[in-house]
């Protein structure tokens, strides 16, 4: 088997979720270069090769360096801060290297536009690592919704706590020019995601309201919408609590439906149960195997860079109605709000 060989754009964090499923992945995956200026990050991911007995892979500046010395890779994944997925994204497509890139995928609707114009004018694979859209259990919702196991549904609502606030103090993520948002934006991402997947038609308008908590970016939000077929929703985010959490609820006049905002759970309760039910799903190993089965043609792409535009457009739409403090409609005129 031709192993694909990959490139990693930021190694932060979060990035070393996805070095480690790349580095399970020894018969498909070899890793063979990383984009990362920081020193610390260097230091912390040779510390995690290290720790597994594994020879890490050079370290470089810019894709650009990284291409002049050994050649373009056959794949990327972006991880780096969101100020610079798009440039990171621009450059490896021009490169020849198909795309996974975090979310959220860019900083706006107008971004996303272009990336997606840039993926049919290169030709290459762009994939979005949103968990909810790659989640076997939100697959499985979806049918459950179209079968119509809760009935006919009239709301979706969801939460997500964190203890995004105190863990993020003096990191690019509290800098709105270079996050594009606050908790929101970051770990809230997946909860509107996964919620309009779940919603699976268009948003129709939205009202925001967001509390920095004293720092450069939204901590706390509340968010309620209709969608294009009036169902309501409503979405919480706690940025500034404890631990990390999540639910997401959708109603229907027959039953319940429960799962996270990452799809990592799913139940249900009919009308004449007292308890939800789980239901069993298949497990996934994460965004890196689904991106090789799409790259190798054996899935379609579960969140192309359309899914990414979609949040996009909706955060844009999010973010105006709490300037206005209007009810934003996707048709782009304001209604007073009531």
């Amino acid at each position: 088997m031709t192993k694909v060989k990959s490139i990693v754009v930021g190694t932060g964090g979060f990035a070393r979720f996805h070095i480690g499923a790349m580095m399970d992945m020894k018969r498909t995956t070899d890793i063979v270069g990383f984009v990362e200026p920081s020193e610390p990050s260097r230091t912390a991911t040779a510390v995690f090769f290290s720790e597994r007995g594994i020879a890490c892979p050079p370290f470089y500046e810019t894709i650009r360096e990284l291409v002049k010395d050994q050649g373009a890779a056959d794949a990327a994944v972006i991880c780096c801060p969101h100020k610079y997925h798009f440039e990171s994204a621009q450059n490896c497509l021009q490169n020849g290297m198909d795309v996974l890139i975090e979310k959220p995928m860019v900083m706006n609707g107008v971004e996303a536009k272009r990336l997606i114009a840039l993926r049919n004018r290169t030709g290459r694979l762009v994939m979005v690592a949103f968990p909810g859209s790659l989640s076997p259990a939100i697959w499985k919702a979806k049918q459950l919704l179209a079968q119509g196991a809760i009935g006919k549904v009239s709301a979706i609502s969801a939460f997500a706590h964190q203890r995004w606030k105190a863990a993020t103090i003096g990191t690019w993520r509290q800098i709105p020019e270079i996050s594009g948002g606050g908790f929101l934006f970051d770990t809230g991402s997946h909860m509107i995601n996964t919620v309009v997947d779940l919603l699976d038609v268009d948003v129709a308008c939205v009202s925001a309201m967001f509390d920095n908590r004293n720092t450069p970016v939204e901590i706390n939000s509340s968010v309620c919408g209709l969608s294009t077929n009036g169902i309501m929703f409503s979405l919480a985010g706690a940025g500034d609590s404890i631990q990390c959490c999540s639910q997401v609820l959708v109603f229907g006049d027959s039953g319940v439906l429960k799962t996270g905002i990452w799809g990592e759970c799913l139940s249900i309760k009919k009308a004449n149960q007292n308890e939800f039910k789980p239901m069993p799903f298949r497990k996934s190993r994460g965004p890196w195997e689904q991106f090789l089965r799409v790259r190798s043609g054996k899935m379609q792409n579960p969140c192309p860079p359309e899914v990414g535009l979609r949040f996009a457009e909706l955060m844009d739409m999010i973010r105006r109605s709490f300037e206005t403090g209007r009810t934003i409609a996707s048709s782009g005129r304001d209604k007073p709000r009531r």
